[in-house]
């Protein structure tokens, strides 16, 4: 038990297959209520699709767990409604520092840019984000969510699966359409299915301590290497809720992890740390090894793999939790287009495609933190300290330090989605990339750009007068809004005035979406569910459009 927390205890309620109700087949079934499990069903559940969700448990994860979610995932926590509550509860930071033994050499900003509607980063118990999204799915009727019910066999059909499922009740039979997978790093589900998961485990141990105190530490990110406290070492402070402090500590490959685990061996660590004067209580520890593995593909079949079940990464670079949230952000729109009929089952290749490459860039970057933290040769780590001593001078040599590059949001330009470019844009905005936040005005309220864009697809048109440029663009578009996928018209307009009806307008009062998105007036972009760029062009074509929502939907001829 935690002194800072509170873990509830989840009802098990008998499934109505057990309760004389007839076998039924589900639309789509979750195995796994963690992050990303229950961030998958809430987005589907949301948009009209019925799924039902199982976990083996009846509580939240035990420790903090995953503790920092980005920016990106953060956008994607909004839209299914709980990011604000994730915020309120959660330290918010956006600047790191690196020291090497005793003195800073490197610091860094996750938000150079003002005007964004979040933080580059919070930090967050894993058990709170667990608990907030349980209240959220709790709150959809067409979500079914079945704690102590433990899949114990998996047998995949040409268009669909069949589960089997324990609980304290026995066992029952489940069919679905689709299956998602979010059972995590040791996924019984790719056990189960004999599906391999390649990559590399390094010879390193680190300790995670959690630590309760009152300190007036800065809400940043601090990371020592050599630290005269732990000397030869590496060590990462967090601060996170309710005074909890996060500190891992590296081992070393030799180290006991049973042994380190022990109050005797951490207090000490830690007393020499933050001093004997310092009052603190330990909450949590745990030891883990670094891993960077995945999958070879995240679709086989009607199963789809997600999160830590299709890939993992080492903690340091945050990478984990906020992959995988990106994971379902990528997935849900595509699936639920399938499952309507509106797109084939070959956009849902796209998904893989996609996120295997977010998952490599991930896995890049890792490793090459993992090498500059646990340097495996003594030449590695000469090259390594002369970096840090460089560093506090130069800032050829603060480039080349890494002590965890930070999750950022894969751009997709490689996407097989993506409509190029055939005219001259400047700026981030390239197909395939996440869009950029930026403040707005809507019938006379501040608002943020991406809390009203999203889980459909959109053409942005940025116009000089919204009354006659939005006449002119609704007798145009009238051809794609009568069409399967329906995308919606939003007009961004550099000052106030009144739209056709039916039609919204946001208003770039402050120039940032014309400045970040290099909009011009009769610029558009045309926006995927999940706020990716999908093509862009100076003038409204609707056939262009047609061919690039085609394109975004496998629905080419």
């Amino acid at each position: 038990m935690l002194s800072t927390y509170q873990y509830p205890k989840y009802e098990y309620v008998r499934p109505p297959e057990q309760s004389g109700g007839a076998q039924q087949r589900y639309p789509v079934v979750v195995v796994g209520a963690g992050p990303v499990g229950l961030a998958a069903a809430i987005e589907l559940a949301q948009s009209g699709v019925p799924v039902v969700v199982l976990d083996d448990d009846d509580t939240v994860s035990v420790g903090s767990r995953g503790v920092c979610y980005a920016k990106r995932a953060l956008e994607v926590l909004d839209r299914i409604g709980v990011g604000q509550t994730c915020v309120d509860k959660g330290v918010s930071w956006n600047v790191g520092r690196t020291f090497f033994r005793e003195q800073e050499v490197y610091n860094f900003n996750l938000l150079p840019q003002s005007d964004h509607k979040r933080p580059g980063m919070i930090n967050l118990q894993q058990y709170y984000l667990e608990e907030f999204e349980v209240k959220r799915a709790k709150e959809l009727p067409n979500l079914d969510l079945r704690f102590k019910n433990k899949v114990v066999s998996v047998n995949q059909q040409g268009d669909g699966a069949t589960l089997q499922v324990e609980t304290p009740d026995g066992i029952y039979t489940v069919e679905t359409d689709w299956l998602v997978v979010a059972d995590g790093a040791r996924s019984g589900i790719r056990r189960m299915m004999n599906l391999d998961i390649d990559g590399k485990i390094f010879k390193d141990r680190f300790l995670i301590a959690d630590v309760v105190m009152k300190a007036d530490f800065p809400h940043e990110r601090w990371f020592w290497f050599d630290p005269p406290f732990h000397p030869g070492q590496s060590v990462l402070l967090h601060r996170q809720s309710d005074n909890v402090y996060r500190i891992d500590f590296q081992l070393g490959w030799d180290a006991d992890p049973e042994e380190e685990k022990k109050p005797e061996k951490v207090i000490p660590r830690i007393k020499a740390m933050l001093g004997d004067e310092r009052e603190f209580e330990l909450e949590w520890v745990s030891v883990y090894t670094f891993q960077c593995r995945r999958m070879n593909a995240f679709t086989h079949g009607h199963v789809l793999f997600v999160g830590d079940a299709a890939h993992q990464v080492s903690p340091f670079g945050a990478r984990g939790a906020n992959s995988g949230i990106q994971d379902t952000d990528n997935l849900c729109w595509k699936l639920k287009l399938v499952i309507e009929g509106k797109a084939p089952s070959s956009l849902l290749d796209s998904y893989s495609e996609e996120r295997v490459f977010a998952a490599d860039e991930n896995l890049m970057n890792s490793t090459r933190s993992t090498d500059f933290i646990t340097p495996k040769s003594k030449t590695s780590l000469m090259f390594r300290n002369a970096t840090l001593s460089l560093a506090r001078e130069h800032s050829f040599a603060r480039a080349l330090v890494n002590s965890g590059r930070l999750s950022v949001p894969a751009i997709l330009t490689r996407s097989s989605l993506n409509t190029p470019d055939s005219e001259v844009f400047v700026g981030d905005m390239v197909p395939g990339a996440p869009m950029d936040d930026a403040p707005m005005q809507a019938q006379g309220q501040d608002v943020w750009l991406l809390d009203n864009v999203g889980r459909r697809f959109m053409v942005l048109v940025y116009v000089k007068d919204p009354a006659h440029d939005g006449a002119e663009l609704s007798k145009a578009f009238k051809t794609l809004a009568s069409g399967p996928l329906a995308p919606e018209l939003v007009l961004v307009s550099e000052k106030t005035g009144a739209a056709p009806q039916g039609i919204r307008v946001l208003e770039d009062r402050a120039g940032r979406f014309a400045e970040r998105f290099d909009a011009k007036a009769g610029t558009a972009y045309l926006i995927r569910p999940d706020q990716h760029v999908a093509a862009r062009w100076r003038s409204l074509d609707t056939d262009k459009v047609a061919a690039a929502l085609a394109r975004a939907t496998c629905n080419l001829p």
